[in-house]
């Protein structure tokens, strides 16, 4: 066997090292065209759906809003209850009045029927609200 000096043994577990670092998780992009334009400068990607298993819903949806630099969703009551998570960007909310921001990582919910919403845009770049829909039929 031959004779590993010190150099050696440290440039291997530099090496090695860099093997098992964790890397940051890509963040999810869009082409111009993907999804369905629901207004200018939004559109809504469909994720998927599935059964639920929650007594209360029938069924779950996943999807992206993606939101471009200025652009804005109208004022909508919700027709289910929702769980929302700003994936990317930044975004002015109004919800029942009540205007609040949300940042890269936020989560916040909504009320069917009881929660009239609006988001705006106010960044530069792109925002991602994934919503998971919780619905009953």
């Amino acid at each position: 066997m031959e004779n590993i000096d010190r150099r050696s043994v440290l440039g291997l577990s530099l090496a090695a090292s860099a093997l098992v670092l964790p890397t940051a998780a890509a963040a999810q992009t869009y082409g111009p065209t993907e999804g369905k334009e629901v207004g200018p400068g939004v559109r809504v990607v469909a994720l998927g759906d599935r059964k639920s298993n929650i007594p209360a819903y029938a069924m779950v949806k996943l999807r992206d809003v993606v939101i471009q630099p200025g652009a804005k969703t109208p004022d909508n009551v919700m027709k289910n209850d929702m769980v929302c998570h700003l994936t990317e960007g930044e975004l002015s909310v109004v919800q029942n009045n009540n205007k609040f921001t949300v940042k890269k990582g936020d989560v916040w919910t909504c009320a069917k029927a009881d929660t009239t919403e609006g988001t705006q845009n106010m960044g530069n770049a792109v925002a991602i609200m994934r919503v998971i829909d919780l619905m009953t039929a």
